[in-house]
């Protein structure tokens, strides 16, 4: 019977720390590689302002726009990173967490259906959504796996979330192409849902 009690809490902890990892460092790695690769991200720019005003943009504009796209993300860092402390001694971590995931979900939308709808400003607004959530999620994640770990595992619990950050580096690189920009953004919203069945 304690062996058994003893794989159940175990494997819960393991749950737990594929859940967080998911929602935590996970989306940090794969959104620092995804858009840091002009050339596509440009491309489309680029295309759509043809599209809308029949000209081209002049390079050095698409290079602002690039530029803060890949920027705002840790404008948006900054700001979760600023009100992570008060809301979760207010809220508590397992409820923030879940609230940053809704956060996360709203950017993973519009993230993915920018290229249906020719917006990149749909791509800025859900770079800065997921900057938001994911200073947010970076600050509860080590945190809340090491309270909810015993203490013989507490240190294999916290190498965790360089682990997570490293794979979603390398989910980032290994995806990203032209072919794969519409395709991406969907990723997170997978995620997204994973992690809010998995908290639920």
């Amino acid at each position: 019977l304690f062996v058994f009690t003893l794989q159940v809490q175990f494997q819960g902890l393991f749950q737990m720390i594929l859940v967080l990892g998911i929602g935590g460092s996970f989306p940090y790695g794969f959104h620092i590689s995804v858009i840091n690769y002009p050339s596509h991200i440009r491309k489309f720019i680029n295309e759509t302002w043809i599209e809308r005003h029949g000209s081209p943009l002049h390079p050095e504009t698409i290079m602002l726009l690039w530029s803060f796209i890949v920027s705002v993300y840790g404008i948006g860092g900054f700001l979760g990173s600023l009100c992570c402390g008060y809301l979760t001694t207010k809220y508590r971590k397992k409820k923030c967490q879940m609230f940053t995931n809704l956060i996360m979900l709203v950017a993973a939308l519009l993230m993915a259906f920018s290229k249906t709808a020719k917006s990149f400003e749909m791509i800025l607004a859900g770079r800065f959504l997921y900057g938001v959530g994911t200073g947010f999620s970076l600050n509860i994640h080590p945190q809340y796996v090491g309270e909810i770990s015993p203490k013989k595992l507490r240190g294999f619990t916290n190498s965790t979330v360089a682990v997570f950050l490293t794979l979603g580096k390398l989910t980032g690189q290994v995806s990203v192409s032209e072919k794969s920009f519409p395709v991406f953004p969907r990723t997170g919203l997978i995620l997204c849902q994973k992690k809010n069945f998995d908290q639920i």
